[in-house]
């Protein structure tokens, strides 16, 4: 029997978790190079190694026998990219795209020369360049930053010593940003193939806590004709002019003047997306996985009006019981409710699932997802010794 290509994942987070199941639908073999026993991708997919990647030989034992490599997270050294491709391995997204996602510093500049709508921005050494750039400012190390790590909103000198610290012991430079006036955020997702067949989704709504992402709903509420397809076009257009492989997540905000600026950029399958595990007809982890390997995408459509994806996030709450111990109430309560755990043990504000509701009422799907997240989390009572 011959097999399809075997496709390497770096990095077990969730995101490579939820690769499997696609993958296993597509008979697709994966790879899987863990940065420790039993993590959450660890738990599904068994042809695994554990190792460094940031080291080189670590990265051509587990692409060895491999087609194609991809992601969980982009933190895997350019330097080490550029060497697999050299061997022969299909890097993607590819070392000269990735960086973009990698180092903010870049990102802003290519975008900038693109004439894609930022953020005022500067790199920045000093107090006083942060004080000529003027306060307040949003302050963020180029590279290393997620989930709100790495990123200071500053007002004033007084605010300026741990950024400047924080960069200089990582060895990476500071961006200042502008602070932006905004009415919400956004997130446009698209999948690009090697052969340039893009799909784009709906422009979704999300809302952050503490620099981490709560909620998602797609289509954004009361965005205007002209606006969504604006945001689908710019990131259609940043896919292609960096010629991206894989899903492209970019992050936007809508200014209270009517605006968008991109944000951030993030090219993996991305946590605004994850509504369409059940909310749309091809969800972006298969489509993630059809590019990569160039095959043709899926549709990208809506199954219904409305989706909502509600993270779980780690309580801080003691003796909340095991996750699993939500679930007799969660699915008595709604039938319909599609929940996706992580295999992650719970710590305060950690991302361990997150549950998709999709419908004709919003406020229905909003109540609905909102109740399993918190019933989940401990938040309504649901103790267990």
């Amino acid at each position: 029997m011959t097999l399809a290509p075997t496709l390497a994942i770096i990095g077990g987070g969730q995101l490579a978790r939820m690769m499997a199941q696609p993958a296993i639908a597509l008979g697709l073999p994966l790879r899987l190079l863990a940065e420790g026993e039993g993590v959450s991708a660890a738990q599904v997919i068994p042809d695994q190694m554990v190792g460094d990647y940031r080291d080189l030989d670590t990265l051509k034992k587990i692409t060895e026998g491999c087609e194609v490599v991809t992601f969980d997270h982009e933190h895997v050294p350019t330097e080490h990219l550029h060497a697999l491709s050299a061997a022969g391995v299909a890097v993607r997204p590819g070392p000269d795209a990735l960086v973009h996602a990698q180092d903010k510093g870049v990102m802003r500049s290519r975008l900038t020369e693109l004439g894609i709508p930022c953020p005022r921005n500067a790199i920045v050494s000093s107090v006083a360049e942060i004080e000529s750039f003027g306060f307040p400012c949003v302050l963020k190390t180029t590279r290393g930053g997620y989930d709100g790590k790495g990123v200071w909103v500053v007002r004033g000198v007084a605010d300026v010593a741990e950024p400047l610290r924080v960069a200089e012991e990582a060895g990476v430079q500071v961006l200042a940003e502008e602070l932006v006036d905004f009415r919400r955020e956004l997130s446009a997702i698209v999948a690009r193939s090697p052969s340039g067949q893009a799909a784009a989704y709906p422009v979704v709504h999300t809302y952050q806590e503490n620099g981490v992402c709560k909620e998602v709903i797609a289509p954004a509420p009361d965005l205007s004709p002209e606006l969504a397809v604006e945001g689908e076009q710019i990131a259609l257009r940043i896919a292609g002019e960096l010629g991206v492989v894989g899903i492209l997540a970019v992050e936007m905000f809508e200014t209270v003047d009517g605006r968008l600026l991109v944000n951030e950029l993030a090219m993996r399958p991305h946590n605004t997306g994850h509504w369409t595990q059940d909310g749309a007809v091809t969800s972006q982890f298969e489509n993630h996985l059809r590019a990569v390997m160039d095959l043709p995408l899926g549709s990208p459509a809506p199954r219904a009006k409305w989706s909502v994806m509600v993270n779980i996030l780690g309580s801080t709450r003691e003796n909340v019981g095991r996750l699993y111990d939500g679930y007799p109430h969660a699915m008595a309560r709604d039938s319909h409710l599609r929940v996706h755990l992580y295999g992650k043990e719970m710590r305060p504000g950690r991302k361990v699932g997150h549950v998709n509701v999709y419908g004709d009422d919003l406020d229905d799907c909003l109540e609905r997802a909102r109740h399993a997240a918190d019933w989940f989390q401990g938040d309504l009572g649901n103790d267990s010794d």
